[in-house]
């Protein structure tokens, strides 16, 4: 992993050597510090270390003892004086780049962007001040560690170009880099370029993301081999989709703030969230988003897939088709703090093997389906202080599985559900299959009086040991529908 910049929001990512035996951990306090010199001494050093070397902000490097006299030994006639100032000047520098409208590098398009954090990366990271403008979106921004991408809040949005789709014309095998299309007119050398092909029901059978890099009649020169088939029979396509944002497979240690990212929905064709999003990523860890606005694109606003350590902050998921955010299969320890999901069809969808993951004060109404949806082996998460607010079907759903595959083991706690599920059956919380050892506690369930939500809570047949402690209810038909005893 390439070692970040050293900032705050990077402070975390700087290696340093393990500890030896003559230095100490120790929470620091500046304040309890006698002399100025000491604290200067002290606290010039950005973080600590834990036992793999890794600072931690918050806690501080110190020597021991920390003090600045010295005691004279009996009969020895020195004096006290000030050390000179020569400590190691070894932390890492790093760059921060303005691009855009007048900056370093100028222009407002994905080349813009992407000639910016290419260059940081050549200088192991740094922070890519992206200035207020549109950005024209023809290919994605492949983010590389170490990278702050830092725009202007909702000045600076990345704006994707209408879509267009047309069918492959000759057998493309898995080791050429070109392929053959019907219509070449929305291609060009560096636009971004999604390869299909479909089993006979529909679905998506091979889907491969890349760039195109030359145009040659109607062939296109793709920038790798797919290592995919895409054959007639399996009805191929070449559309210009992509994610706004995205990165290579294990690419880590990226932090994205203050942006917006527009999907054009109405120009573009739909696409699955498992292949793309306005944020794409796949086994890629420990990305930062914050205050970060993802709307209006077709399919999911931010996806992740076998991601470990993601962070949300603040951020927006808003009128995208499929789901806002798509924490998908086998990511661990997902946060979202004080984020909001409106408009889509799922405001969160925990997919597979999802664990340990919290949302802390986040806002899932208004969504076409779900407030939020827990299922395969979703497990051991925990959804505090959330409101649930005019879900059409549910606002929090405990998908039907059986008990190896259940999300077992979540905590419900301290949050508000008002008018959900007037589309279907009323419910604000349904306990699917044979979920277990959930905990719903403090909770607030309400209708507003014109008999949206009817239910509070519903328990199917197969599920077991669900605890219910604390919680209020208002102006429902049943507070609590429990089916359980009917299996008995």
């Amino acid at each position: 992993m390439s070692a970040a910049a050293p900032s705050p929001s990077l402070s975390f990512l700087c290696f340093r050597p393990p500890l030896v035996d003559s230095v100490v951990l120790a929470d620091f306090d500046a304040d309890n510090l006698v002399d100025s010199a000491a604290k200067n001494e002290v606290g010039n050093i950005a973080g600590s270390l834990d036992e793999s070397g890794i600072r931690h902000p918050g806690h501080r490097l110190m020597t021991t003892p920390v003090n600045d006299t010295v005691e004279l030994l009996e009969g020895d006639a020195s004096t006290t004086s000030a050390s000179p100032d020569n400590r190691t000047r070894s932390d890492p520098g790093y760059l921060t780049l303005t691009v855009g409208p007048g900056g370093e590098i100028d222009g407002t398009d994905d080349r813009t962007l992407q000639a910016g954090v290419d260059y940081l990366n050549r200088l192991g990271g740094g922070v890519l001040r992206v200035l207020p403008g549109t950005y024209e979106m023809g290919n994605s921004l492949y983010l590389h560690p170490g990278i702050i991408l830092r725009g202007a809040g909702e000045d600076t949005v990345l704006r994707k170009r209408p879509s267009s789709s047309t069918a492959i014309t000759r057998d493309s095998d898995w080791y050429e880099n070109r392929v053959t299309v019907a219509d070449v007119s929305a291609f060009h050398p560096g636009c971004g370029i999604m390869l299909r092909s479909y089993t006979d029901s529909g679905d998506i059978r091979e889907c491969v993301r890349d760039t195109v890099v030359a145009v040659d009649g109607h062939e296109l020169t793709l920038s790798r081999r797919p290592e995919k088939n895409f054959w007639l029979e399996d009805h191929a396509t070449a559309a210009t989709l992509f994610p706004l944002v995205t990165a290579a497979e294990h690419v880590c240690d990226v932090v994205v703030e203050d942006l917006v990212l527009d999907g054009n929905r109405n120009e573009n064709e739909e696409i699955n969230g498992n292949y793309s999003g306005a944020v794409f990523l796949q086994q890629c860890h420990r990305f930062h988003f914050r205050r970060v606005t993802a709307r209006n694109y077709h399919g999911d606003g931010f996806s992740f897939q076998i991601c470990d350590d993601m962070r949300f902050d603040a951020c927006r998921s808003e009128d995208n088709a499929n789901l806002g955010f798509h924490p998908g299969s086998g990511s661990q320890r997902p946060v979202f703090s004080h984020c909001i999901s409106r408009g889509n069809s799922q405001g969160i969808f925990f997919c597979w093997g999802v664990t340990d993951g919290l949302v802390d004060e986040c806002d899932c109404s208004y969504n076409l389906d779900f407030g939020a949806s827990i299922g395969h082996r979703d497990t051991d998460n925990r959804v505090h202080k959330t409101r649930f607010k005019a879900n059409h079907k549910v606002g929090l759903l405990f998908r039907k599985q059986g008990e190896h595959r259940a999300g077992h083991r979540n905590l419900i706690e301290h949050c508000e559900f008002v008018d959900n599920g007037y589309a279907e059956d009323g419910i604000a919380v349904d306990v699917r299959g044979a979920t277990q050892d959930v905990e719903i506690l403090d909770c607030c369930f309400t209708d507003s009086g014109d008999g949206k939500q009817k239910i509070g809570v519903r328990l199917s047949p197969e599920s077991a040991r669900t605890r219910l402690a604390g919680n209020e209810f208002s102006g429902l038909v049943h507070d609590f529908v429990d089916l359980t005893a009917a299996a008995d």
